[in-house]
Formats: structure tokens, sequence, C-alpha cells
């Protein structure tokens, strides 16, 4: 499938996957960031999780930064949920979208949440209902959908089910993601061209980590088969807590610089995306993994 000429809509998750895996760092420094992440353009943003605070600690103050969203009308946020009790809370404090993640291997969907891949996705049902009672929308999420850091890798009949039981129950979006960051650009076809064909006119969306460097590769190949809407973080800024070697969202940046360069269309300004990820930088304290932080673009203004 050719791609120049489409549009990707791009996801910002470094407020959420990004510093699930940080040390906490003061909600005064989320905010900071935040506005650095609006000045790109982005439309949607993934704001934070309402998860328990004693297994991700660096999202306690969830609600918190929720109260601070009505500042940005013009970006959709979300929130991530791991249960009916978080979607309430997500609800209360103001979200209008949820996501809800499924891993597709048992042994992480217990690291990750305490239960099997079945009773997760029997979950679906559930959250789906209580958002849609409060004019809310959900996103399924299913992670570990090329491979698992325990299981390793992930039959595509385990994502196709969590698939058809999203669908059945009502979800409003999809998306599968690469958790570990191992997929590269033949696996990720093969399973996206596996997905299309079931879910009719519902969006799909991808996840990439650049773990073992092939995160940006894997991106285009999911938007070559027909996915357009891509999650990334400022400065690679990111990982999973419960998956050992998990490391390094795609940037947003470096995923600006390769499709606006393929010539597809994207809402993100590029420039400011380097900036926000300088922000990011300073925030956690350390470096980040970047490409664009390192070398800038390569058109000078």
């Amino acid at each position: 499938m050719s791609v120049p000429g489409e549009h990707v809509t791009i996801r910002e998750v470094a407020l959420r996957d990004g510093l699930q895996i940080e040390d906490p760092i003061p909600l005064s420094a989320k905010l900071e960031l935040l506005a650095a992440i609006a000045a790109t353009g982005v439309r949607e943003v993934e704001a934070t999780a309402f998860v328990s605070p004693s297994k991700v600690p660096a999202l306690a103050d969830a609600a918190e930064l929720a109260a601070c969203l009505s500042d940005y009308p013009d970006i959709e946020f979300s929130a991530l949920v791991a249960s009916p009790n978080g979607a309430n809370r997500a609800i209360a404090a103001g979200l209008r979208s949820l996501e809800y993640v499924v891993s597709a291997a048992d042994a992480h969907s217990r690291a990750n949440v305490g239960r099997g891949t079945a009773e997760a996705t029997a979950q679906i049902a559930d959250i789906v209902a209580i958002a849609h009672d409060s004019g809310v929308s959900v996103e399924v999420i299913i992670a570990t959908a090329w491979d698992c850091p325990f299981d390793g890798p992930t039959p595509p009949q385990r994502v196709l089910d969590i698939v058809d039981a999203a669908c059945e129950s009502g979800a409003d979006r999809l998306a599968i993601a690469d958790t570990i960051g191992t997929t590269t650009p033949g696996r990720v076809t093969s399973l996206v061209n596996q997905v299309i064909p079931r879910i009719g006119t519902l969006p799909l969306g991808a996840h990439f980590h650049n773990t073992r460097g092939a995160g940006l590769a894997s991106a285009y190949a999911a938007v070559a088969a027909g996915v357009r809407r891509l999650d990334s973080s400022v400065g690679g800024l990111g990982g999973c807590p419960f998956a050992p070697g998990a490391s390094g969202n795609i940037a947003t940046e470096d995923l600006v610089y390769l499709l606006r360069d393929s010539g597809i269309g994207v809402d993100v300004d590029l420039d400011a995306a380097i900036r926000a990820a300088t922000v990011a930088q300073a925030a956690v304290g350390h470096d980040l993994p970047s490409a664009l932080l390192r070398a800038g673009d390569r058109i000078l203004n």
C-alpha cells in the first residue's frame, strides 16, 4: 500500500507511559511538560493512569493532574485504567476517554494487573458499560501483541480473541502494542492484516517501543498496512515496569521526522516536539534515547 499523502494521528504518551517507569516527579514538573507537549500541536494526549499508587507511584497524582487538563480544551485527553474501579475514578476526575489494557500473554497479564488474560478480557464489557453510561469512550489496547518477556512469542489467535471480545463489547477503538520492543516490520504487517478484517470501521492504533531498534520501522510498516493512529513519547521516554527489558517508546520527534519526510501528514510540529523532549529530559534528570534530541532536524531553520 502506498502511504504518502495519508494522515496519521499521533497520541503523545510521555505523561503516562513515559513517566510510569520513572521515579515520581512533582506535579509542577508534569504541568511544565504538559505545556511543552501542548505547544507541539498534538491533538491527543495520554495524561495519566488511574491504577494502584503502590504499583505505579509515579502516577499517584492522577486526580490532581486531571484537574488541570481543562486548561487545554483543544486536546483530547485519555487515561489508562486497569479495572472497573479505575474506570469510575477516571470518569469522576473528568476524563472523557479511557484506555483499558489487556495483555495477550497470561504471565504478563498476571504481572501487570494480577489476573490472567481471560479474566482481564472478561472485564472489557463491564468497563465499556461503565464508560458509555457516562458518555465516555473506551479504547482497548492489547499488550504483548507480538511477544511476552515471560511466555515468549504470542500466538496471533490470542490477540484476535481479544479483538473479537472488544468488538462484541462495543469498544470505541482498538490498539495493538509491542510492549517489550521485539517485533519487526514483517510481523507487524502480518498481524495488522489479520486484525483489520475483523474490526470493520473501528479505528485501529499501534504502540511500539524502540528497545531493539526496530520501533520506527515497525511503525512505518503499521501505517503501510492501514494503521492511522500511533502512540509515541517525547524523547523516547518510557517503558513497562512489569516487563523486564522493556524500555524506550518510539520518540515523538523521531516519528514525526520519519512521517513528514515520507509525505505523511501529522499534526505535530517537529521543532516544538524536540523542545518538549528537552523538557522531558530535564524533568527525569537523565539522558533520553531520542535520535532527534541529539542530532536535530536535517532542515536548518
